[in-house]
């Protein structure tokens, strides 16, 4: 098959068809992936092919825990482990290609906010224990693709000082305040300064420490207050270990995915079934990013779709299996 910048020109090329795209990754993985050709060899023949992208085959995400999904031939230059306590099984997402999941966070995050523009400060407790989390890879890439050297990782346990606002502060740059959801809300315990008016929130869902559960408007309605910024400048993203892409709700809860990642509502009982919008069912995912894993996986999420397409997640599907990913269970 193609070459690895083929490949990647292919899937990351938005002139072409998500379908198309799709069906490349779709071949690949079956001529490649001897994990996905069995699993999908129960829902097609050995030339057939999905006609559209509900028709492709959802692996169940716990593969992740169970095998090692990598392409034949390749090697991983990283490793991601879910966070995990006691004799909890983790997940293990095997990175081919680094340079994809620098791309899919770079592309993903400049679709809303422009890194150029923009100081990151990253509040993340509980990860820090976790030196294979995909998240802390993500947020240093961040960091370090800042051109002036601004962004950073906060102490942990400490408040935020109006003093550290100022020293940042730039009229053609903006502060993201970027962290755990929980992890934000101790910010405010500890009793952080309001942030610039400018400033914006992104919230990445639990921490495992924590067992109480939240509703996201709870969630946004605290940060907000707590902030003293509108909601409308507090917004969450969606990422997982198993997950080279990430998705974002701005401003709201409804999640949406860059060009090259689709997400969908499935009934539990029969994943190849797509529900309609406003009907809760499990989150299925094509990540064309992991096209050296797995692109094509069926969470453990459960979740609503809206009539554009957007995703709100409402929990987990089963709660005795919680992991640091978003488990915020309300819908506003």
């Amino acid at each position: 098959m193609s070459n690895s910048n083929e490949i990647t020109e292919t899937l990351f090329d938005d002139e072409k068809p998500f379908l198309e795209r799709a069906q490349f990754a779709y071949r690949y993985q079956v001529v490649n992936n001897p994990i996905y050709k069995v699993f999908a060899s129960h829902f097609f023949g050995e030339n057939q092919q999905p006609d559209s992208v509900a028709e492709i085959p959802l692996m169940p995400i716990r593969a992740f825990k169970e095998l090692e999904l990598i392409a034949e031939g390749k090697e991983p230059e990283l490793i991601f482990k879910s966070s995990g306590t006691g004799s909890m099984s983790r997940s293990r997402h095997h990175v081919a290609d680094s340079w994809i999941y620098r791309k899919a966070i770079q592309d993903g995050f400049n679709e809303h906010f422009d890194t150029e523009f923009t100081t990151i400060l990253c509040y993340a407790p509980g990860y820090s224990k976790n030196p294979d989390s995909s998240l802390l890879w993500m947020l240093n890439h961040l960091i370090e693709n800042d051109p002036i050297g601004l962004s950073q990782f906060l102490p942990l346990g400490q408040p935020l000082k109006k003093e550290m606002f100022e020293e940042l502060y730039r009229p053609d740059r903006t502060i993201v305040l970027f962290g755990a959801a929980f992890g934000l809300l101790d910010l405010i315990d500890l009793g952080s300064s309001p942030l610039p008016k400018t400033a914006q929130i992104i919230e990445t869902g639990g921490m495992k420490t924590y067992r109480r559960e939240m509703s996201k408007q709870e969630l946004r309605n605290e940060l907000s207050d707590g902030f003293s910024l509108p909601k409308k400048q507090i917004h969450s993203e969606y990422g997982m270990c198993e997950l080279l892409s990430q998705m974002y709700a701005i401003g709201s809860e409804w999640l949406t995915t860059p060009h090259w990642m689709h997400a969908t509502i499935r009934d539990p009982e029969d994943p190849t079934r797509r529900y309609a919008p406003e009907i809760e069912g499990k989150i299925g995912i094509i990540d064309l990013a992991n096209i050296y894993s797995c692109p094509f996986i069926l969470t453990e999420d459960r979740g609503v779709a809206d009539e554009e397409d957007r995703i709100s997640v409402s929990g987990r599907w089963n709660p005795a299996d919680l992991r640091g990913c978003n488990f915020l269970i309300d819908r506003d």
